[in-house]
């Protein structure tokens, strides 16, 4: 079963065409890789499918609704574009429990557990600007995961980490698909993507390219 279809997807800023006549369909359960240099419209669709940028053409539908009609914004999704943005003089749990409080669908201890799943100290009083990149990343990855949702969109989610911090990535990545997850990871490696990935495809210049694991 699909549960991201994009259809004919065009997306045009300021005369420039970013992306051109997108179609892709991501299977429920997988993890889906996105690879292609800066620039390439990577991003971009994957903040399409999010719902923060509206396409200039065509549709996008996310567990059977068109995102921009019927809903704004996909729901039960979780994401990393871009670096993760927290309040820089809190600590990372108490990022957590902000944004936890807003939607009201986990407590506090969920919010702690999965900050240890991720391999940081809930109870650390470090303020996130004193966090690493990595640690960022961490903390990012807990934030996109801390409500249970069914899919994930991950933009370079092992930036920053270190070894033994993508070993553990890479892990954590694959026991989430085998709860079911679908999940949408843009990167710059090629290990990563290799290891990973049920599907591939090459994002350039705006054009997108099916490469590994689509039955046509």
């Amino acid at each position: 079963m699909d549960i991201i279809i994009v259809k004919n997807l065009e997306l045009t800023i300021k005369k420039a065409e970013i992306l051109k006549s997108v179609n892709i369909s991501f299977e429920k359960g997988k993890i889906h890789g996105l690879i292609g240099r800066n620039g390439s419209g990577k991003t971009m669709l994957m903040k399409c499918i999010c719902g923060f940028i509206r396409p200039t053409g065509g549709e996008i539908i996310v567990n059977d609704k068109r995102v921009g009609s019927d809903c704004d914004f996909p729901e039960n999704i979780g994401i990393i574009i871009e670096t993760p943005g927290f309040i820089p003089y809190y600590s990372g749990y108490k990022n957590l429990k902000i944004l936890a409080d807003l939607n009201k669908k986990i407590d506090s201890k969920t919010v702690k557990q999965t900050i240890k799943q991720v391999g940081l100290d809930p109870d650390s009083k470090l303020h996130v600007k004193k966090y690493s990149l990595g640690m960022r990343q961490r903390l990012g990855l807990a934030q996109a995961i801390m409500e249970n949702p069914d899919i994930l969109i991950l933009d370079e989610p092992m930036n920053g980490l270190d070894k033994d911090g993508v070993a553990d990535m890479r892990k954590y990545l694959l026991a989430l698909k085998e709860q079911g997850k679908t999940i949408l990871i843009a990167s710059h490696s090629t290990e990563d993507i290799e290891i990973l990935c049920d599907t591939v495809c090459e994002m350039d210049k705006g054009v997108l390219a099916k490469i590994k694991g689509f039955d046509e």
